[in-house]
């Protein structure tokens, strides 16, 4: 995709291509127009097409460039933090729509890879929340149990259970929540794009948004690859991923960027491939500094966690990662890594997402914090909504905020890192 293969690794070598883009060298005229080609500017982009709406996806490098090609392909429903917590923070209203919304986020994610037939080896099989140690057990109950009075199809599995479900004796309990599933999420974006481009949306790659002028009743805004677009709306999708020096650095700014790595083995022996995850669910732990595990569809097992794979960080997450999985699966002590790769995660104050009226009819939803397929899906949908009338404001599932900038931001991501290097490099337990 850049030329970079610590960016996106397994998933670049395993995705089909992206459908062919050419950067903006012209002036076009739009309803909408939408920076950034990940999940929420795809999505946003073929909801405004099925919609009547005429848009424009102006990516500054490819599809799925940023956090939407380098996650590791779990589709959750909800947000990290738990439902009540979420309802504490939004109140009753703002709260409750979310949960809804976020909730069936998955259906609508595996909904439009059936509809559009997305190819990104799908498995709609749920996930699993491992529980690592007694406060793990009496996490993932809490949080059973606060989903399942919502009416949520989540089941607490006893250690056996969880033994037959993901291969192995580490967990001594595991939350199963049927509503999720995996996707190759390279593949997903992509797909996106293409099913927009089929629905009449433009999409430009290499194609940097350098100036934004507000003429009128319409934006005019200007690209480096010479093109000019001229759009009632603008959509700004960028999250985690946004420019620091850019056209509306405060999003950047009110999120802490949290890396995050992934290792994916060689194809697993058929005996191996059959026991791990035999269901085929992705997993992840309740660990602070946290593992997730799933399988591709040639039998991979990608493994990852909290770091990023640069100067000596990529030594120690690289040998804490053979040691982790030797640990959880003693018969992979000896299975090769093939692919590495790594990326950041936008984190909130509240690790909520949050909704920005930046200017006159320009609008994001960005904070994804490491729920980005599903949630950027949904919003993007929802923008889409918004801007053809569809819903008012009133109507979205956050309410509408002022970009407030993280303090110490800087320091927390340098935190963040180097707390994972020390972590991985004296880690010896699950």
């Amino acid at each position: 995709m850049n030329g970079d293969r610590l960016s996106h690794g397994l998933w670049e070598a395993s995705a089909p291509l992206a459908p062919r883009m050419q950067p903006l060298t012209q002036r076009i005229t739009v309803d909408v127009a939408i920076i950034g080609g990940g999940y929420t500017g795809s999505s946003a982009a073929l909801h405004l097409a099925e919609g009547g709406a005429s848009a424009a996806v102006l990516e500054a490098f490819d599809i799925g460039f940023g956090a939407s090609g380098r996650n590791v392909g779990l589709v959750n429903a909800g947000m990290w933090v738990m439902p009540s917590v979420l309802l504490g923070e939004l109140g009753k209203s703002h709260g409750q729509r979310l949960l809804d919304i976020l909730g069936n986020g998955p259906s609508i994610v595996f909904d439009l890879i059936a509809r559009h037939g997305i190819e990104c080896e799908a498995v709609h099989n749920g996930t699993l929340h491992c529980a690592a140690g007694k406060r793990g057990v009496a996490e993932i109950a809490e949080r059973a149990r606060q989903w399942l009075e919502l009416g949520a199809p989540v089941e607490v599995l006893d250690a056996q259970r969880t033994l037959e479900l993901t291969g192995t004796r580490a967990y001594p309990a595991s939350l199963l929540d049927r509503r999720a599933g995996t996707v190759q999420p390279l593949a997903y974006v992509r797909g996106l794009a293409d099913a927009a481009l089929r629905a009449g949306a433009r999409i430009h790659t290499q194609t940097r948004v350098t100036a934004a002028e507000r003429v009128g009743s319409r934006w005019q805004l200007a690209t480096g690859s010479g093109g000019m677009v001229s759009a009632r709306w603008v959509i700004v999708a960028t999250d985690a991923y946004t420019e620091s020096d850019g056209l509306w650095p405060g999003i950047q700014a009110e999120q802490v960027r949290l890396p995050y790595f992934n290792f994916a083995t060689a194809p697993l022996p058929r005996a191996s491939a059959e026991s791990i995850l035999p269901e085929r669910q992705g997993a992840w732990d309740t660990r602070q500094v946290l593992s997730s595990f799933r399988l591709d569809a040639a039998g991979r097992l990608v493994f990852g966690s909290v770091g990023a794979l640069r100067g000596m960080g990529r030594e120690i997450h690289h040998d804490w990662a053979r040691r982790a999985l030797a640990r959880i699966f003693p018969q992979l002590k000896d299975v090769p890594f093939e692919h590495e790769w790594y990326g950041t995660i936008g984190m909130t104050s509240n690790a909520l997402p949050r909704f920005h009226e930046l200017d006159h009819n320009v609008v994001s939803f960005n904070g994804f914090n490491g729920r980005g397929i599903a949630p950027g899906t949904v919003f993007g949908r929802e923008l889409a909504k918004l801007v053809l009338g569809a819903v008012r404001r009133d109507d979205l599932p956050l309410p509408v905020t002022q970009v407030a900038p993280t303090l110490w931001r800087n320091a927390k991501a340098l935190g963040y890192e180097a707390g994972a290097r020390a972590f991985h490099l004296v880690d010896a337990r699950i």
